[in-house]
């Protein structure tokens, strides 16, 4: 389980049920960081992100080779405060259920997901890959 530092405890979990996207940095072959914004999820009872992807998407493939990654969300303009890195391990989960089948998704992204000109079930069929991400790791200020 996760060990958050007491300073940041109300932080994590302000911006672990409020923000809408967080940056996942995976590794790619050349061993390059691929950092991208990514819809997710915080399961607390799992202690993981839950973020679904297209089965194509360069994440997934990255990931089956490096599966050490980070996430991070948007910092305050001058990264002075609200900074949160989440180090972790990432993998595909097989057993998860499609996107359209999880209602925490489905209330936070519902309007995103229209925004996209998607029906529900449209993107749980092109996201099709669950991707969970457990943090053995927090930093911040």
């Amino acid at each position: 389980m996760l060990n958050v530092p007491t300073k940041l405890r109300a932080k994590v979990r302000r911006r672990l049920s409020q923000e809408y996207f967080v940056w996942l940095t995976t590794v790619g072959a050349d061993l390059a960081p691929q950092p991208r914004p990514v819809w997710f999820i915080w399961e607390a009872a799992r202690g993981s992100f839950l973020i679904y992807s297209q089965s194509h998407g360069r994440k997934v493939h990255h990931l089956l080779q490096h599966p050490k990654v980070a996430l991070h969300f948007n910092a305050d303009a001058t990264a002075d405060t609200e900074v949160l890195v989440f180090i972790g391990t990432a993998q595909i989960d097989p057993d998860a259920p499609p996107a359209d089948k999880v209602r925490a998704y489905m209330r936070k992204y519902r309007d995103g997901i229209a925004g996209i000109k998607m029906t529900p079930e449209q993107l749980a069929r092109e996201y099709s890959v669950a991707i969970r991400v457990t943090p053995t790791s927090v930093r911040g200020w």
